[in-house]
């Protein structure tokens, strides 16, 4: 009821005093509105249904199919989404502009003194990989724990750092993770503080986001920033963002995902390697740059209209 009430005023007030372009950052176009552009962050709900809750997926479904009908122009953070709106939708590509998400300057390498001073601060590990996102089906935690086999198999001490409030269906994740035979190795922060998340990641030896699906994947981004050696999915928009600068693993198969765990945990050219190609790649995604584009787009939007 809130949403329908917001959503109600919303075009109410744009019915009485209508702005040339209504920008929309992310789900729902108001039923009355100007010309719009809005933000499709990705169509995981049909790429990965099981990932998701009935209710949650015939929302998302119904919401996203009109808003990027009745937007004069939508906003991808991705190719890969972009080819699912063409895919799923039949939005034209003419109407679809690719504005990729940015990295902020927090997101440096940090001093180890740093590192060691989160990880008292926090209780953390000497020694773990770090995963960062909401705990539910679509992460793929199940399988990074099965992979811990791996890392126990290489006589590495390592532990798993998930980061990340519960989501939906994150009863079924924690059964995963239980039915691993690995939980004593994960330990759990729940949501960590944006202030916090740096450091977080200078923290950590070794980064792993096996997401069976992302429209973008920031974590991915944000680690490398960090020059944390990064294990990512080759699924959804990963490979697009992290180029070279990380390793590509299939997410479905542990057994992939631990190796290249120990890869990077032991192999230290493999890991030198990483380590520097990480911040110089994370460094050409820009909020400045993605808010200048947008900016341009609607812009573009407006003139249109000035037009007709």
């Amino acid at each position: 009821f809130p949403r329908l009430w917001t959503h109600g005023r919303l075009s109410w007030e744009m019915a009485r005093r209508p702005p040339t372009v209504l920008f929309v950052p992310a789900h729902v176009v108001p039923m009355v509105h100007p010309a719009t552009v809005v933000t499709v962050h990705d169509l995981g709900y049909l790429v990965e249904p099981a990932a998701h809750p009935a209710v949650d997926r015939r929302r998302l479904d119904w919401t996203t199919r009109w808003s990027a009908r009745a937007a004069r122009r939508v906003i991808v953070p991705s190719g890969a989404t972009r080819r699912d709106l063409v895919r799923f939708y039949g939005v034209p590509e003419a109407e679809i502009r690719v504005i990729h998400h940015g990295v902020g300057p927090e997101f440096r390498p940090v001093a180890p003194s740093d590192a060691v001073a989160t990880r008292a601060r926090l209780g953390l590990p000497d020694r773990f990989v770090l995963a960062v996102g909401t705990v539910q089906p679509r992460k793929n935690l199940g399988r990074l724990a099965v992979a811990l086999r791996s890392l126990a198999a290489a006589g590495l001490p390592h532990r798993l750092v998930v980061a990340g409030r519960r989501g939906w269906l994150a009863d079924a994740v924690e059964a995963e993770i239980a039915a691993s035979g690995m939980a004593e190795r994960v330990v759990r922060l729940d949501y960590v503080d944006p202030t916090d998340l740096p450091a977080l990641y200078g923290a950590a030896e070794a980064f792993c986001f096996p997401s069976l699906y992302e429209g973008f994947g920031l974590p991915a981004l944000e680690a490398m920033a960090t020059g944390v050696p990064t294990v990512v999915a080759n699924r959804g928009a990963l490979p697009e963002v992290v180029g070279g600068a990380a390793i590509l693993v299939d997410p479905t198969d542990p057994a992939a995902i631990g190796a290249a765990l120990v890869r990077v945990l032991t192999d230290a050219a493999e890991r030198e390697r990483l380590v520097a190609a990480g911040p110089p790649r994370a460094a050409g995604f820009s909020w400045d740059r993605a808010s200048a584009e947008t900016f341009r787009l609607l812009r573009e939007v407006a003139d249109e209209g000035r037009r007709r």
